[in-house]
């Protein structure tokens, strides 16, 4: 019995442990015409603090790869995940965007006790969750994963401006800029556009290549 009762008394040490977690969840990806959106979940460590923390729309591209780089090294967890461009389609881009957050929590290596979200909408989770309005500027866990999302799907920007460099990722990142809206109207849309979009579907629809687009083949 004896074994029994330490096991017992180990376990619910962890448990008592990991009880204070808390993760920071943000996404980047929203308002962009192409390319899926992306969602981070951070859990910092306070042992090992990282200044300068903030909402990374307030933070230039050079800042935010070095922090991005600074929370990979010093954070208990961080977890970074996506919803798809058809996901996006087919459920909306709110819903796309829940199911990212949800995903990225899911892939903590850690399970927090906790889950801070930015905004104001939370993702199906199976921990207390608080959704943060402007937690982004607030809460550190926040910014932190606000910048991991953020330089995660900047990057998969550059890596689409390499494969269909007519359109301008790598400068617009999928928003609908001038360039980009015209970009659509003369080459039609690649594999990465997401079609429920008004802009998309309306300079598709001008161009005469509604849904099936020119650039669909485009390698």
């Amino acid at each position: 019995m004896r074994p029994s009762r330490f096991l017992k008394a180990e376990q619910a040490r962890l448990a008592w442990d990991a009880s204070g977690l808390v993760a920071g969840v943000d996404e980047a990806g929203r308002g962009p015409l192409a390319g899926p959106v992306v969602a981070a979940a951070v859990i910092l460590d306070d042992l090992h603090p990282i200044a300068g923390l903030a909402d990374s729309k307030k933070l230039s591209p050079a800042r935010r790869e070095r922090l991005h780089d600074e929370i990979r090294a010093k954070a208990l967890c961080c977890s970074v995940a996506e919803a798809s461009v058809a996901e996006i389609d087919q459920l909306n881009i709110l819903q796309a965007t829940l199911l990212a957050m949800r995903r990225a929590v899911l892939g903590l290596r850690l399970k927090p006790v906790k889950v801070l979200v930015d905004g104001n909408r939370l993702p199906t989770l199976d921990v207390l969750a608080e959704a943060v309005v402007r937690g982004d500027a607030t809460v550190p866990a926040i910014s932190a994963a606000s910048i991991l999302a953020k330089v995660h799907r900047d990057r998969w920007c550059a890596e689409l401006d390499a494969q269909f460099p007519a359109y301008g990722f790598a400068s617009h990142k999928g928003y609908g800029t001038a360039a980009h809206l015209a970009a659509l109207r003369a080459h039609g849309a690649c594999p990465q556009h997401r079609r429920s979009f008004a802009p998309v579907r309306e300079a598709l629809r001008s161009a005469g290549l509604a849904h099936t687009g020119r650039a669909e083949g485009m390698a």
